[in-house]
């Protein structure tokens, strides 16, 4: 049994197989306002008066598979790694976007004319909110983040990008989320608790063993999704609860230091007390591949495969240690996935940004559904903005295979034709 589409989740997926003759490769090292550092790779052939800049929140995108066409384009290319690579289970958006800043700054000071971001899956999202709160006033910008820690957004110079491109771009990790949770789980600490009545991977609630798709009931969608945002609710009040536990014993040190009376407790006591002030808590999220629109192919219909993003046998798969956001501090979850806390919203982020903005869907995505780009496009206020469909997976890969007679009719090669393009007319 097949359990899992890909063999790593890593670089593999995104990378580019080799460069255009003449290509100078750069690495850059950043430091943000906040201290924060980063790495960058820039990519140029000599020239170039714009730069494209390519980040995840959490994966190096330093050789995204579009660079080597952006290049031959004439365009640089700057593939940046926040400091967070690699490491979802400590992620707050509003740190990193200190790491864009400096990146976009260290462009800036380079000269370059234009600084155009593209977005592709996650960092559709983050692009996004960076550009909302570089264009937000430094006073109005968020003092805190999703936590109530304090953040240094106010204090930052943000440079703003000339134009913006969404390619797969998902409405946020909140909302993917949302739409991904196990409703069924009844105890957040026991992975194999589940109400029946609330799996969908259970026959009486239509479901079939994969490749055999799935039907359920609106009946049953409905109280499926109301009680996966009661699921989501449930955990922000766990994450929430950790964090209050560790700022109640750190206001009760901040008291015994401000009366002077630190000397009257014992060794123990305050051991006692510095031990839950600074604990760090972790939140084990089970069962994060449970979107019915993964088995029941009539929800959202596209071209996609039955199956999850990481596996086509979803039904195992959600039970084991690969998904979205399984291992988080309450700081992260709150601030990334929670559908409620995040403020990572795509959507919510769009109404500031005015710049050109290019949207590209999938129309085999398994991960992010019909409508959702759609939305992307029609609530931009750009008046220069534009939406494409382009046949491929959530990667760009070929759709089904040469068995199930569906060519691949755009795919990789043809995003790099339509980014060129776009690109080319306006910068």
């Amino acid at each position: 049994m097949r359990l899992v589409r890909f063999t790593t989740l890593g670089n593999s997926l995104h990378s580019f197989d080799r460069l255009p003759a003449g290509v100078a490769i750069e690495n850059v090292v950043l430091r943000a306002e906040d201290g924060g550092e980063s790495q960058a790779v820039l990519y140029t052939r000599g020239g170039e008066r714009s730069v494209v800049c390519f980040m995840h929140p959490r994966g190096d995108q330093s050789r995204h598979w579009a660079m080597p066409a952006l290049l031959e384009a004439g365009f640089a290319v700057f593939g940046q790694a926040g400091r967070y690579l690699l490491n979802d289970s400590d992620f707050v958006y509003e740190h990193v976007l200190a790491d864009v800043a400096a990146g976009c700054a260290h462009l800036r000071d380079r000269g370059y004319e234009h600084v155009i971001a593209v977005g592709n899956s996650g960092g559709g999202t983050l692009f996004a909110l960076y550009q909302s709160q570089a264009l937000t006033p430094h006073a109005q910008r968020f003092a805190d983040t999703a936590a109530g820690d304090p953040c240094a957004l106010r204090m930052l110079s943000m440079p703003a990008f000339d134009g913006m491109v969404h390619l797969a771009t998902h409405l946020g990790q909140g909302k993917l989320m949302l739409d991904n949770i196990d409703p069924s789980v009844v105890d957040e600490a026991d992975p194999l608790s589940c109400d029946a009545s609330l799996d969908m991977y259970d026959a009486r609630n239509g479901f079939q063993v994969p490749p055999e798709p799935s039907h359920y009931s609106a009946e049953f969608l409905a109280r499926y999704r109301e009680a996966q945002a009661q699921r989501i609710a449930r955990i922000d009040n766990i994450a929430r609860s950790m964090i209050a536990e560790n700022r109640r014993f750190q206001a009760q040190l901040a008291a015994t230091e401000s009366r002077h009376v630190a000397h009257q407790l014992s060794a123990s006591d305050r051991q006692f007390m510095e031990r839950r002030a600074y604990a760090s808590h972790y939140i084990q999220v089970h069962r994060t591949q449970a979107n019915p629109a993964l088995l029941d192919l009539s929800i959202a219909p596209n071209r996609r495969q039955i199956g999850s993003f990481y596996s086509e046998r979803p039904d195992v798969c959600n039970y084991l240690a690969v998904g979205f956001g399984k291992w988080q501090t309450p700081r992260a979850w709150l601030s990334t996935w929670s559908a409620f806390a995040s403020r990572a919203s795509t959507l919510a982020c769009l109404p500031q940004i005015d710049v050109p903005t290019l949207v590209i869907t999938f129309t085999g995505d398994n991960m992010i559904f019909p409508g959702e780009l759609e939305q992307i496009y029609e609530r931009s206020p750009a008046s220069d903005k534009a939406l494409h469909y382009v046949d491929g997976d959530h990667f760009g890969h070929p759709l089904g295979s040469p068995s199930q007679g569906i060519p691949n009719q755009g795919g990789r090669a043809e995003v790099e034709r339509i980014l060129a393009a776009w690109l080319r007319a306006r910068f």
